[in-house]
């Protein structure tokens, strides 16, 4: 019996490698982004996967995306609550009200929006019960300099990880968090080069292969539900995150 997830931010970055990745591997994916076209994409025919555009920022477009993929496959084991974005960078005088807002909406509202539809109908379902896995980021735990937005809505996971976990006990729901650090996507390539214009002398920064970090989604999805890893890191070995910055 084929495995069912629901990945968001699914267009592009880690978020289209690990839905390829989950449909490899026989899963049936539902795809949650703005952007069609490259939805389209990915389904390319495959009827295990299914395009769900949408903005993770409007909870009816949220809850209008997971009711599609639940009457499509009818059950959702895994949520992977990925989207996500990065303003400019600044220091915090110099940020706008508006990308903070922006940036509050999409990684922690749009979180918030997501698990918590989620974990509705993982607790409706038969059987009850399911896995919600968050991207954290190594921002969860180190900052980038002049990242404020990003770096408060990263930490503020950790407490809807934790507050999901907790929730999820009395209906087999659990909830990990996986932290990213450089993998080697479009987000990651802009924020090495503009750390380059602005210190041309900076020495690279390690980057990894992103294809290892929906190998390590996969693995967190494959537990049985007695079991979770309620956090993981994956970075490049020789990323500076202890101490950096």
């Amino acid at each position: 019996m084929n495995r069912n997830i629901m990945i968001t931010g699914a267009s592009s970055g880690i978020g289209r490698v690990t839905a390829e990745y989950f449909l490899e591997k026989g899963w049936n994916v539902g795809l949650m982004a703005r952007r069609a076209d490259l939805l389209d994409e990915i389904v390319s025919g495959s009827g295990a996967a299914l395009a769900l555009p949408s903005d993770v920022a409007v909870a009816g477009s949220v809850d209008d995306a997971f009711d599609k993929f639940v009457a499509r496959f009818g059950q959702l084991d895994v949520l992977f609550n990925n989207a996500g974005i990065f303003v400019p960078g600044a220091a915090i005088d110099e940020i706008s009200l508006e990308s903070w807002k922006q940036s509050v909406d999409v990684n922690l509202t749009g979180a918030f929006l997501c698990a918590r539809k989620a974990f509705a109908v993982m607790r409706a379902q038969e059987p009850q019960g399911g896995r919600i896995i968050n991207n954290g980021s190594i921002s969860a735990h180190t900052p980038r300099p002049n990242s404020t937005p990003y770096t408060t809505t990263k930490h503020a996971m950790t407490g809807l990880t934790k507050s999901i976990s907790l929730d999820g006990r009395p209906y087999d729901i659990a909830c990990g968090q996986i932290d990213i650090g450089n993998a080697g996507t479009e987000m990651v390539t802009a924020l090495a080069k503009r750390n380059t214009e602005v210190n041309p002398e900076a020495e690279p920064e390690a980057v990894m292969d992103v294809s290892h970090v929906a190998e390590a989604v996969f693995q967190m999805a494959n537990l049985p539900l007695e079991s979770n890893i309620l956090f993981m890191t994956i970075m490049a070995t020789k990323m500076k995150h202890i101490g950096r910055g």
